[in-house]
């Protein structure tokens, strides 16, 4: 009987012209990705906010687009066999071929994307996807190239000028000199004593309508972060701030803020520079704010199964606060995340649907979350062993959620979900601690609602059990089914009523369509203490006032920009 003995030699000529073909289409994304993250700069120094924020979205829109092409190009390349498990064994070739990349790892979960959705993979597949469960990181110091180095010693007006002048834009500075000598002051009045040196990353880093120099200062035996602000304006770019403390470096780089653009030459290291020195700061989130959103959902899924490797006997359980009427929320106790997994049916009065719920999510995922709106990652197909969760978990689960979720073997399948931080309930806070805290989450709250409106968001339910409290005592709001946008709601004063009135249901004597919003009602279904609803209405009385909101309204549609401070009022510089 006569054998092929050229098949060998075909199957492995495609799976070398396989791995080439996936390596080229992530490699042409790397640089498309590039080319878009470079024009922050020019919207930086021309003030083009509006082509910057579509660059933002473009960006973010660009991975599912080249994952696209690359199928379609694989398609050609393979056929039918394209559908063959033991093909996606090139993983192997695949592995050589990018061994020697400075960021091998996102290259390796490119081709991950590829082969779960080809192979409508369930849970995770060793043999044919890129695994990788340690959680060691170098911090990055070693294999971060061209640092700028700054030694702080003499004439430190000087040594700010030099570092300024380092980092040069088209539009110029409006007054360097006097920028350097303020920005020279507040390191002398922040630190004491001052680092022997600077070191900066040589890239910039823009977001929003900002842009950021990012470095550390070293000491003999210690370092830490340290972040110069700079805006810009008609008249030129100004240093606007001085970050020096762990926790405003913290939020700046957080879960709660859109992707920083900024062209690195190794994302790898620079992430191993930040996690060592934003202890609490896990490296998915360090990936997904420096805009390689996939590769933090890779890192979050391997923290996660850190975790059941870590506390093999410990059952995920609700999460603390109210239950949700649209989603059931748990979460690993020993793990800081929720998951989220959209109910089959909303209780009443909810009136949406799976749909509308899941937009919302992509609408926050593209949005400026201006530090308010937590990152919420969207899994499918996501697997657990079934020992993991507490019996009313699972049953809640399967009865609840049949249309995403499905016992597997001795897995519970995840059809489709959310990941996000944890953060402890608004209305759970306020009443576990000292009136002087509760005091203080409750005014950020107030504060939290005039940002996101600022930004063109209204929360939709601004209940309390929808925001929750961050590790650095910031509300964020995570709650995202009756979100939208400003100009999509009307705001009305309440009519007048009458006596009898008072006794009836609200909705027997006032008329009011969907969109319609009555800010006066606000304080009274928060369910605060009366020193906190009293405090909440003596700071921020204009969010209930129905003029605030539609002098708002107006402001931003005529174009306005409402300035979102990503920094407090402490780290900005004297005189700006």
């Amino acid at each position: 009987m006569d054998h092929d003995v050229t098949a060998p030699s075909r199957t492995k000529s495609l799976y070398a012209r396989g791995a080439a073909l996936i390596l080229d289409g992530f490699l042409d994304y790397n640089e498309r990705f590039a080319d878009i993250t470079r024009r922050a700069r020019r919207c930086f120094e021309h003030c083009d906010w509006r082509f910057a924020h579509a660059d933002a979205v473009a960006r973010i829109d660009l991975y599912e687009a080249c994952i696209g092409e690359t199928m379609g190009r694989l398609e050609l390349l393979l056929d039918e066999r394209i559908r063959a498990r033991g093909l996606w064994a090139m993983h192997s070739e695949y592995a050589a071929r990018t061994a020697t990349l400075r960021d091998r790892a996102l290259a390796r979960t490119y081709f991950n994307s590829l082969s779960r959705q080809v192979l409508q993979i369930s849970g995770v597949d060793r043999r044919i996807e890129f695994v990788a469960l340690s959680d060691a990181h170098d911090d990055g110091s070693a294999l971060l190239p061209n640092l700028q180095w700054y030694p702080l010693a003499g004439d430190i007006a000087s040594i700010c000028t030099k570092l300024l002048e380092d980092f040069p834009f088209a539009n110029g500075y409006t007054d360097i000199c006097h920028g350097a000598e303020v920005l020279g002051r507040a390191m002398q009045d922040r630190w004491d004593p001052l680092p022997r040196f600077l070191q900066i990353l040589p890239q910039v880093f823009y977001r929003e309508r900002r842009a950021y120099l990012v470095g550390t200062a070293r000491w003999p035996n210690r370092q830490q972060l340290c972040v110069v602000a700079l805006v810009s304006a008609a008249d030129g770019v100004r240093v606007h701030a001085l970050l020096t403390k762990v926790e405003q470096i913290s939020v700046l780089f957080g879960y709660a803020r859109s992707h920083f653009h900024v062209d690195l030459e190794t994302v790898d290291a620079v992430v191993g520079l930040l996690a060592g020195l934003l202890p609490h700061k896990p490296v998915s989130e360090l990936y997904t704010v420096l805009g390689r959103a996939k590769q933090g959902k890779t890192e979050r899924y391997c923290e996660l199964q850190r975790y059941l490797a870590r506390y093999p006997g410990e059952q995920m359980v609700h999460a603390d606060g109210d239950r949700g009427m649209v989603m059931v929320v748990f979460t690993p106790p020993s793990h800081p995340v929720v998951i989220k997994v959209i109910r089959d049916r909303f209780a009443y009065p909810k009136d949406t649907g799976r749909r509308q719920v899941e937009e919302k999510y992509r609408l926050v995922f593209h949005y400026d979350r201006i530090g308010r709106l937590v990152d919420a990652q969207e899994f499918r197909d996501l697997r657990i062993p079934l020992e993991y969760f507490s019996e009313p978990l699972r049953r809640e689960l399967c009865e609840s959620c049949k249309a995403t979720t499905a016992i597997v073997g001795e897995d519970l399948l995840l059809k489709h979900c959310y990941i996000e931080r944890r953060l402890r309930p608004l209305n759970l806070y306020v009443r576990e601690v000292l009136a002087a805290d509760a005091l203080r989450a409750v005014l950020d709250y107030g504060q939290a609602i005039k940002d996101l409106a600022r930004s063109h968001i209204f929360p939709g339910d601004l209940l309390l059990k929808n925001f929750g409290i961050s590790r650095n005592g910031r509300a964020i709001f995570y709650d995202y089914d009756e979100l939208c946008l400003i100009d999509q709601c009307r705001f009305r004063k309440l009519p007048k009523g009458y006596d009898e009135d008072e006794l009836r249901p609200l909705d027997e004597w006032v008329s009011a369509r969907d969109s319609d919003v009555f800010p006066e009602l606000f304080p009274h279904f928060l369910g605060l203490p009366t020193f906190l609803r009293e405090a909440l209405q003596k700071v921020h009385g204009e969010l209930f006032d129905p003029a605030w909101w539609q002098v708002l309204q107006t402001r931003l549609a005529n174009g306005e920009y409402l300035d979102v401070s990503p920094y407090p009022e402490a780290a900005r510089l004297p005189g700006y």
